[in-house]
């Protein structure tokens, strides 16, 4: 029973994770496109950080420590599947890295990327998402 209420758990966290990787890449599309200095910039700067510290970081440390409690406990670490899994979620972690060092350059005013680079770095977290759901429910290796 406690299995399941873990994976109930790591689902939530996941979903937290992935709807913070979504929104704050289409925060940096609308935040690209104001002046530096601007009300409306002090104000994403606001809403990025908190994002990022408040929903997007602690969900994506439950997730792993759930996700590998998860595999470990379900003895899936040698199952195929799990392996590209986890290559897929590392690879998320890179985006991660990278919206998190977005917010930084944001809040400091360094920003030198354009909305057209933050509408398309919007849709990596989407197709690694599929990927990883694929993965887990149909289990094609």
């Amino acid at each position: 029973m406690l299995y399941l209420w873990l994976k109930a758990l790591h689902v939530i966290a996941v979903i937290s994770w992935m709807a913070g990787m979504l929104y704050l890449p289409r925060l940096f599309v609308y935040h690209a496109g104001v002046p530096v200095g601007s009300p409306q910039s002090e104000t994403f700067k606001v809403m990025e950080r908190r994002l990022l510290r408040a929903i997007i970081n602690p969900a994506m440390i439950v997730t792993l420590i759930l996700g590998l409690w998860l595999a470990w406990d379900g003895a899936w670490f040698r199952a195929g599947w799990l392996h590209g899994k986890i290559l897929l979620v590392v690879l998320m972690l890179g985006v991660h890295g990278v919206l998190a060092g977005s917010v930084r350059r944001f809040a400091g005013d360094r920003n030198t990327r354009t909305p057209r680079y933050f509408r398309v770095l919007n849709e990596v977290p989407t197709v690694l998402l599929i990927g990883i759901v694929i993965l887990v429910v149909v289990k094609p290796f």
